[in-house]
């Protein structure tokens, strides 16, 4: 799998899925059975977790047989500790995208319960990706963990493979530049919006996407229409205000978005708002793709709708000319 430099969001928006998605174990079918499985969390779907999807589709086309990825939902980390775990990198519409435009074949989104909580490491390999998943080949990171108190890894799945007949391959840690790429190391670019870095350790820019929802009209009168995308979680990235491209069926705009509560006007909803530049008629239920490509200041509280209105001003202009220098 290529690095998503050239990632065509287009394609999932408005287009029937290639990739398979299976919502939940069960929902499993026999045709499911015989396959070459991945595991992980696969938050922001990073050059690593590229190049492990990479090494399972060779060992897929080797033995004639699908890739499938199998992730949780919520996260293990989100089960144990739903206020303390780490904010997600992506929403969970552009992992899927993202998944498919790698060449996954299907992917497994299954319940993380007490249930999976408790299932030993054991049984995990036996019951669920022998048993259920007919299991013939197994790729994974150096650091993949599974099974009850994490107790399972690479070297488990190694002890397993002759007496159950799979093979199992892993690949080391990436690194890009000096930083090692992980989940963890472009959580913590995010949230001091090292925009270069994250794209560094992505293989592209930074975006997120939804679909766009009436919000409180408030754009209109402060005479900057903005395009509201809800998130139902706040994200790994910096609250704040960003020069932005929109894309949205086909087209793009340079604009500029605050990503965050929108403390000047009382609200508690996290929201990802996008003022583009120039006229991009009704986008009201459309899905819209926003990319990141420069941080202009924190989010902040306004005494007034005025002072209020006069910042956003401040920063189209900012956006504007950030932008027409780099198109």
């Amino acid at each position: 799998c290529e690095p998503l430099a050239g990632y065509n969001f287009r394609s999932f928006f408005d287009e029937p899925f290639a990739m398979e998605l299976i919502r939940g174990l069960h929902n499993l079918r026999d045709r499911h059975r015989g396959c070459v499985l991945s595991i992980g969390t696969f938050d922001g779907i990073h050059r690593g977790h590229q190049a492990l999807i990479g090494l399972g589709q060779r060992h897929a086309q080797r033995l004639g047989l699908p890739l499938l990825l199998l992730t949780f939902e919520p996260t293990a980390r989100e089960f144990f500790d739903a206020d303390g775990a780490p904010r997600r990198i992506n929403v969970l519409r552009d992992k899927v995208g993202m998944l498919e435009q790698c060449g996954v074949d299907y992917l497994l989104i299954a319940r993380f319960d007490q249930a999976m909580a408790d299932m030993s490491a054991r049984a995990f390999i036996e019951d669920l990706l022998i048993g259920r998943l007919g299991m013939r080949g197994i790729v994974v990171g150096d650091d993949a963990h599974f099974g009850k108190m994490r107790s399972g890894d690479i070297a488990t799945l190694r002890a397993g493979a002759e007496r159950l007949n799979y093979l199992v391959d892993g690949i080391d840690t990436l690194r890009a530049g000096h930083a090692r790429c992980s989940s963890s190391a472009i959580r913590a670019a995010l949230s001091q919006a090292d925009l270069a870095a994250v794209a560094e350790m992505l293989g592209r820019p930074y975006r997120i996407s939804g679909r766009v929802r009436r919000g409180l009209r408030l754009g209109r009168k402060l005479g900057m229409r903005t395009a509201n995308i809800h998130l139902r979680k706040p994200l790994a990235i910096r609250d704040g205000v960003y020069a932005v491209r929109a894309h949205c069926q086909g087209q793009r705009w340079d604009g500029v978005a605050n990503i965050g509560r929108r403390p000047s006007v009382a609200a508690s909803n996290y929201v990802l708002e996008t003022h583009v530049f120039g006229d991009p008629g009704d986008l009201y239920g459309a899905l819209l793709q926003v990319e990141f490509c420069r941080f202009l200041r924190p989010e902040a509280q306004f005494d007034s709708l005025d002072a209020l209105s006069a910042q956003m001003q401040r920063d189209a202009e900012h956006a504007r000319s950030l932008l027409s220098a780099t198109s």
